[in-house]
Parts: C-alpha cells; sequence; structure tokens
C-alpha cells in the first residue's frame, strides 16, 4: 500500500493558524498513542536503516501517525482538504550524546507567502533536554540568511528546544531555521521527518473563533528595530491561507499592534477577513 491523499474536519482556530504563521511551528504533545509508540520503538530497535520504508506498507502506523487525527486535523487547516500524505520518511537515528548540529534550513527551502506543504517531526519517545531534542528558531521560515553565516552561531537568544513527551507531533514551515541541539544523555534518540503536500486552492474553512480580532493582533519578543517584520509577512501568508487579497499599506496598519484594541478594523485589512465591512 502506498499512502495517498487524506481528508478530515480541519481542527485549529483562527487564533492558532495565524500564531502558526507568525511562528512557523505547531507542537502537539504526546497525541499518538502509547501503543503506536512502543510499535514503532520496538520496530527502530532492529532495523536501524534511515529510511524504514517497510513501514509505509504498515496501516497501524499510516493510521497512527500520517492520520493521526490530532495532527491530521492541524495540516487539514493548513492544506486544506484531500491532502497528500507523506510518500517518504526518514528516521533521525542520533547515538547521545552529542553536540549540536549547525543551524540550517533542509535542501529546497523557499521563501514565500504560499504554504503548499510541511515538514513534520514525530517522537516515538520521550525527549528531554539531554536527548537533544530540535531545536528551533520562532519566525526565521521568513529569514533570508545563507546558511554559512548560521550554521556556526552557538545559541540563538529567541530559539525553542522542542523538548516533548512520547507520540509528541509538531508540524513546521519547510523553510524554518532549525538543528538537533546538543545531549548529555547516554542512548538512542529516534525522531520520524515527513512531508504534507496540498492538493486543493486556499480557502478559510477551519473552525472560526468569535472571540478573535485579526485586526488587532498581540504580537511580541522581536527587537524594535525589527517590529512588526515578520508580522508581515504572517499577515502575507495568513491572507493567502484565506483566499483574500493583502497588499501592504505601509506604516501604522494591518497587521501593526496596538496597546488597545479599538472597536474598528484596522487600515489594511484585506476587505475578505473584516468584522465591521
Amino acid at each position: 500500500m502506498t499512502p495517498g491523499t487524506h481528508d478530515c474536519a480541519p481542527t485549529l482556530t483562527d487564533a492558532q493558524v495565524f500564531d502558526f504563521c507568525c511562528k512557523g511551528y505547531l507542537v502537539l504533545p504526546a497525541v499518538v498513542p502509547d501503543e503506536v509508540n512502543r510499535r514503532v520503538m520496538d520496530y527502530v530497535s532492529t532495523h536501524t536503516a534511515h529510511q524504514p520504508m517497510e513501514l509505509l506498507t504498515a496501516e497501524w502506523f499510516i493510521d497512527g501517525i500520517f492520520k493521526n487525527p490530532a495532527a491530521a486535523g492541524a495540516v487539514r487547516s493548513l492544506l486544506g482538504p484531500d491532502f497528500k500524505l507523506p510518500q517518504n520518511f526518514c528516521n533521525h537515528r542520533v547515538e547521545c550524546p552529542q553536540p549540536p548540529q549547525g543551524w540550517h534550513r533542509d535542501g529546497g527551502s523557499i521563501y514565500t507567502e504560499r504554504l503548499d506543504y510541511l515538514q513534520v517531526f514525530y517522537y516515538p519517545q520521550d525527549v528531554p533536554p539531554e536527548f537533544g531534542p530540535t531545536e528551533v528558531i520562532p519566525g526565521s521560515h521568513f529569514l533570508r540568511c545563507k546558511a554559512n553565516y548560521m550554521a556556526h552561531l552557538r545559541s540563538v537568544k529567541l530559539a525553542e528546544k522542542t523538548t516533548a513527551p512520547a507520540g509528541t507531533i509538531f508540524l513546521t514551515v519547510y523553510s524554518i531555521w532549525h538543528r538537533r541541539s546538543s545531549s548529555t544523555a547516554n542512548g538512542i534518540r529516534n525522531m520520524f521527518k515527513y512531508n504534507y503536500w496540498r492538493t486543493a486552492p486556499p480557502r478559510r474553512d477551519w473552525p472560526s473563533d468569535p472571540d478573535f480580532d485579526l485586526s488587532w493582533p498581540q504580537t511580541g519578543g522581536t527587537p524594535h528595530f525589527e517590529q512588526f517584520k515578520n508580522e508581515i509577512e504572517a499577515a502575507r501568508m495568513y491572507s493567502w491561507l484565506c483566499n483574500a487579497d493583502y497588499e501592504h499599506t505601509g506604516g501604522q496598519c494591518w497587521p501593526c499592534g496596538a496597546p488597545e484594541k479599538l472597536d474598528c478594523d484596522q487600515e489594511g485589512l484585506p476587505q475578505g477577513l473584516r468584522r465591521h465591512g
């Protein structure tokens, strides 16, 4: 059996979709059942290939991981109906302890407001800090930088480690900067990595949250000289996902935040996303 396409109900809210556009990743802790995690760990203990492709014929693996309800609902929210399932995958099997990798984007990365595919990670085992979890830089999927300018950096202030319990799946924009963090424990760390693809045009059909005010997003955590820069790129991506035309107006306009939310739509918000007409 070769995985094809899959459809299910979208599960992310407006706020979660916008947050994904801003940060470039979403962590779903412990969503894979323990029994599936155990079967995966039993398999990789005797099948140590970088690409254990035999698992693509195992229904329990496809249903438990690729079609996992929590993960599939999130993928459906971001990629639309009938998204294409992974056709291959890798097990990043690491013998700990190890020094950290250099910061990198995976091959083929491009910078675009389109979201036509996702890169997804799955931990079949507990991955505490001492087992070298993947580290990501939030918002870096919009960071245009050559690898040799980034790879040597020992640490990045805003980086986040994806420390997680067994069964955790996290979704990323493919171009996000990431690395394997340093590990100090002894043992093997397994991590599966795979892609999903869009097959349908974008449209805003995920669950609507009436309390979410897109006009006045609450953002922060960036230096003043980069204030709202990522939010502008995220606004382009979110608008594209909504199939709404977005043209940056400039100055103090959407998606710039504000100390207080006003009872009106902010200048620059696409017509199709306005609450007040």
